[in-house]
């Protein structure tokens, strides 16, 4: 059974973040090892606090796991700490980990910067060239790209942008601002569109951490790029219809739908 390694912070809710990532990483019948790169108190109304981990201890966790169970594949979450994301980039290179999905989240779901500058430099400079694939929204691309994004073919100029920087394939998710549900990957000088109903569901809280875990699950399994992306998106799809409703606010999804 391949490992798919999960380096994101803690959901006290169970919706995002690790939680959601183990989850997904076991429904594609896979293993789910974890680096924790920080504990949040949060629940489907917001975030509360957040405790940054010691990024020594995130190197001690990564050492644990790669020298022990080494992954087919890791998806990086939310990390907020450049002297993290400086320990994440050095230990990814020096395991030679494959098949590394970064979700570069950077700006919350009202708009709000997340990241500091110091720590949006480090992310940007060390962690996203190593990525085979990067899965940033709308906004996330706006901020990568320092352009306007309107639409489809706004979309494919920030991917064109980010293509020339990034070695790793580019998936710009289309989310609420365009409209329809269907993303773009840019790769290899070309861009492919996925295109998706909109399923009517306001419980999303947890989504794009879980199309990245997904992705990187079918790395893991070995197929391509466009073929990871697209059954990600079928399971995507799949854990919002079931429409569970949990909590006040944006519930999690049903990531379990299939059992």
């Amino acid at each position: 059974m391949n490992s798919v390694l999960t380096i994101a912070g803690s959901d006290s809710s169970g919706g995002a973040g690790i939680q959601a990532d183990i989850k997904t990483i076991t429904a594609h019948k896979l293993f789910a090892t974890s680096a924790i790169t920080a504990l949040t108190a949060q629940n489907t109304t917001g975030v509360f606090a957040i405790h940054d981990a010691p990024a020594d201890f995130v190197a001690a966790e990564l050492d644990a796991i790669f020298s022990d169970i080494p992954p087919a594949a890791v998806k990086i979450g939310m990390v907020s700490n450049p002297d993290i994301i400086r320990i994440i980039a050095h230990k990814l290179k020096e395991y030679k980990a494959v098949n590394i999905v970064v979700d570069p989240v950077m700006v919350s779901t009202s708009g709000s910067k997340l990241l500091a500058d110091e720590a949006m430099t480090a992310l940007t400079t060390l962690l996203l060239p190593l990525a085979a694939v990067i899965t940033p929204n709308i906004p996330e691309a706006e901020v990568l790209t320092n352009i306007t994004i309107k639409d489809s073919a706004d979309m494919e100029d920030a991917a064109k942008i980010l293509a020339g920087r990034l070695p790793g394939g580019i998936l710009i998710k289309g989310g609420h601002q365009i409209e329809t549900a269907s993303d773009l990957l840019y790769f290899n000088g070309r861009a492919e569109w996925f295109h998706g109903k909109r399923i009517n569901n306001p419980n999303t809280h947890g989504t794009g951490c879980t199309l990245s875990s997904a992705i990187a699950c079918n790395l893991a399994m070995g197929h391509t790029l466009t073929e990871s992306i697209n059954n990600a998106k079928a399971y995507l799809t799949g854990a919002l219809k079931s429409g569970l409703n949990l909590g006040k606010g944006s519930g999690p999804l049903n990531h379990m739908y299939a059992l």
